[in-house]
């Protein structure tokens, strides 16, 4: 997945969240969206993911060459989020089959293997809502790793990780730089520490 912006620009009332930001989004060069809470980071990253519609500019997707409407982003995007809502009442199991009937498994992973991939294997038959903050947390995030999906966006992504979780976050980021576009939304450097591209927000809040 490859993304054009050109003067891209999100206000709400008379608040610039941002204004005019040009860049070039392509695989293998992942960027970072940075600022203090409340500064807009998931709103940029809600737009550039085609969510949510920018003020003014535009944005320009394509795939393997061809372009991709913006209302068609979703069927190549994995997006994790702690504030994403997983349908609690499924088991683990039951969650991973509804979850694949819409996102292909990326190449290695499976509906059988998933579990164990994400050190989930003993809650196979447990509902959701019984799982803890960091159990969730992960399961979010090994939805969007384990899905073939080119677009991977991650907002605040080891939110509730212990250095367990956050170890295997970066193990399976690694992994997905190769083959994905990769956005990540964050305050805290060692979520975005590979990230050799950075867009902080606090430079695009001009007035007028």
């Amino acid at each position: 997945m490859h993304i054009e912006v050109a003067k891209l620009s999100k206000r709400f009332q008379r608040e610039w969240i941002f204004r005019d930001l040009n860049a070039t989004f392509q695989p293998g060069e992942p960027w970072a969206v940075t600022g203090p809470n409340g500064s807009g980071k998931s709103t940029l990253l809600r737009v550039l993911s085609g969510l949510m519609p920018p003020t003014s500019g535009s944005l320009a997707y394509r795939y393997k060459d061809k372009p991709v409407e913006g209302g068609d982003v979703y069927r190549y995007l994995s997006y994790a989020s702690p504030y994403l809502e997983l349908v609690e009442e499924l088991t683990l199991n039951e969650l991973i089959r509804f979850h694949f009937q819409f996102k292909s498994p990326a190449p290695g992973y499976s509906r059988e293997n998933f579990a164990a991939h994400a050190y989930l294997e003993d809650a196979l038959n447990k509902q959701v809502r019984f799982f803890s903050s960091g159990m969730k947390q992960r399961l979010r995030l090994a939805l969007a790793f384990f899905s073939s999906a080119p677009f991977l966006i991650l907002d605040e992504p080891t939110s509730n990780l212990d250095e367990k979780g956050i170890s295997w976050y970066h193990e399976n980021v690694e992994k997905a730089l190769k083959s994905k576009l990769i956005l990540v939304g964050s305050n805290q450097p060692y979520e975005y520490d590979f990230c050799k591209n950075i867009i902080n927000l606090t430079n695009f809040k001009r007035k007028g």
